[in-house]
């Protein structure tokens, strides 16, 4: 078997990949008998060199690979037909931009896994970039409150080495006494919860986030029945919103009242109330100044994420009372961050923590005959049609 490590075509460029060289190499050496091949890269984060030092095979020519491991989605001409394929192609919540994408996969007879399908046999996810987002997302929302407010400056993620020089910075502005709510237990959370426990920053209980003043920063990260009740009034338990999420309404606005700062990093649900909306943000007693989507769903739960932002653009201002974008330094205009690809500001980590997830989870069922499942339950395509978990998606491959 040959793995194929394949160049990032997607605009803008994305300098992450599937594994570092050092991944490769322990790869290699926990099954001896893989072959890997590497395609020349002008823009990853790890160049040719890297891998080519280490004695990895470095081409342009790809089509002698059985499985290939990409980041992004692969443009349709760029497509091999007849091989395995593993990337993001943001198809499975019917993305009307991909379509194409989803359509070319079949029609070239693609065996094709999505990072995103990849999960246990409780269908959680396995693998992602989900904690660097968080992560990359925190530090900007800081970043924010400090242009924002004159308070600071501090310079943008994608020019630090890491993690640590992230809280480095981090560490140097002296923070009033605001609050910073978190929503989120996941992945994205718990890697905006790393940065907050980093910087030292003191986490407290619902409770107290809500009633009491404080003369030192503070967070609270909460979670689903924190922000969300029953409509009748009902106590409830999670399985309960999961199962019946039309049920429920949002109680956010107790947060809005008390927050300078929010950071969002939740998972949304279609069908779950929407979290932040625009009354709460024009409410007279809203006291939230920045928004740090890390969610980033456009037009969705957030009110004010009305636009996806970039890494060169992070923020924008939102004027609450006319629903639009201003000039952040507006007097009235609450700070957004929405960037929708966080991670590709931590190239280096974000590739090295996903590789250390794949090595974990997903190489392995290549070798012990997919004993767990991971390959089957992750597959989309297979033999020029969609297989059995996603037939929901023949519709909108049909163009429906």
């Amino acid at each position: 078997m040959k793995f194929g490590i394949i160049k990032e075509r997607k605009n803008p460029p994305d300098r992450r990949v599937v594994f570092s060289p050092e991944e490769l190499i322990q790869l290699k050496n926990q099954f001896p008998k893989v072959e890997i091949q590497v395609e020349s890269s002008d823009i990853r984060i790890f160049t040719d060199e890297h891998y080519s030092n280490l004695g990895i095979n470095v081409s342009n020519d790809m089509t002698d690979c059985d499985v290939l491991f990409g980041v992004k989605e692969v443009p349709v001409d760029s497509l091999i037909p007849n091989k395995k394929y593993f990337f993001f192609s943001h198809t499975i919540k019917k993305q009307p931009y991909n379509r194409k994408l989803l359509q070319a996969l079949i029609e070239k007879n693609i065996d094709f896994y999505d990072h995103e399908t990849i999960v246990d046999a409780k269908y959680n996810r396995l693998i992602g970039f989900g904690r660097y987002a968080g992560i990359v997302g925190t530090y900007n929302a800081f970043r924010a409150f400090g242009i924002k407010f004159g308070l600071f400056t501090i310079p943008k993620a994608e020019t630090l080495s890491g993690k640590e020089d992230l809280v480095a910075k981090l560490k140097r502005p002296v923070l009033p006494p605001i609050k910073v709510v978190l929503t989120g237990c996941g992945k994205v959370g718990n890697g905006a919860k790393e940065i907050l426990d980093a910087m030292k920053m003191k986490e407290v209980t619902v409770e107290n986030f809500l009633t009491k003043k404080y003369s030192e920063p503070v967070y609270v990260q909460i979670e689903v029945l924190d922000y969300n009740k029953r409509k009748d009034g009902k106590l409830s338990g999670k399985k309960d919103f999961y199962s019946n999420p039309t049920e429920y309404t949002s109680d956010f606005e107790r947060f809005t009242k008390v927050s300078d700062i929010f950071i969002a990093g939740h998972f949304y649900g279609n069908d779950a109330p929407f979290i932040l909306t625009q009354e709460m943000l024009k409410a007279n007693d809203c006291s939230i100044k920045v928004v740090a989507d890390v969610s980033c769903d456009v037009n969705g739960p957030i009110a004010c994420t009305i636009k996806a932002s970039t890494i060169a653009e992070p923020f924008f201002g939102y004027l609450p009372g006319e629903h639009k974008e201003v000039d952040v330094f507006h007097p009235a205009a609450i700070v957004v961050m929405s960037v929708d690809n966080l991670p590709c500001e931590l190239p280096k980590d974000a590739s090295e923590g996903f590789g250390e997830l794949f090595m974990k989870h997903v190489i392995p069922a290549f070798f012990n005959g997919d004993k767990d499942g991971i390959l089957q339950r992750a597959k989309m395509t297979e033999n020029g049609k969609l297989t059995e978990r996603f037939q929901y998606l023949q519709d909108f491959v049909d163009g429906k």
